[in-house]
């Protein structure tokens, strides 16, 4: 018996990996409704150049780039994308307070309530836009209107597997109320 209910956990365990790998995030639709702010995780490639993407083309009215290191600098981030200084200078703000998921949630929430904005623009990875999307709709709540927008990338076997045992640990945190 102990063995059989052993073997069911495993082949759960396995699908749901399965499930996770064919199931990533995906972009926003091109039509997606127009966001107060958009919040980009750092730690991926392509997902700063996408959120300024996004706030040029007028779909936000700002960016947080959440997770920055605290020696990067805006005149960092215009030189690495070629980009306009004046739109950075009015429209992105650094965040260093956070170093992972949840904690990016935190940060995004107090940014959020600072500005009084409604709705919010999540950009991330593909492979990482599960666990952000529970983690900012924990901490968020309700209390705004959130688009998941996930930056398309090639993630590897070992990032996927890394990915999908974080979300189910903190799945499994949170029902445990850890």
């Amino acid at each position: 018996m102990i063995a059989r209910a052993f073997a069911l956990l495993v082949i759960s365990y396995a699908l749901g990996f399965v499930l996770f790998a064919v199931t990533l995030g995906k972009p926003a639709a091109a039509d997606a409704r127009k966001a107060d702010a958009a919040v980009v995780l750092t730690g991926g490639p392509g997902r700063i150049e996408h959120a300024v993407k996004v706030l040029r083309s007028g779909q936000v009215k700002r960016v947080l780039v959440s997770g920055a290191d605290p020696l990067v600098t805006k005149e960092d981030i215009v030189r690495r994308l070629g980009g306009n200084r004046a739109l950075l200078d009015c429209c992105v703000d650094l965040g260093s307070e956070s170093v992972d998921t949840r904690s990016n949630a935190e940060e995004a929430d107090r940014w959020l309530a600072k500005h009084r904005f409604k709705s919010v623009r999540l950009i991330t990875s593909d492979w990482h836009m599960r666990r952000a999307r529970y983690e900012f709709e924990k901490m968020l709540g309700n209390r705004y209107s959130m688009t998941a927008d996930a930056v398309r990338s090639e993630p590897g076997f070992l990032t996927l597997f890394g990915e999908y045992n974080k979300y189910v640990l903190r799945r499994l945190a949170v029902w445990a109320d850890l």
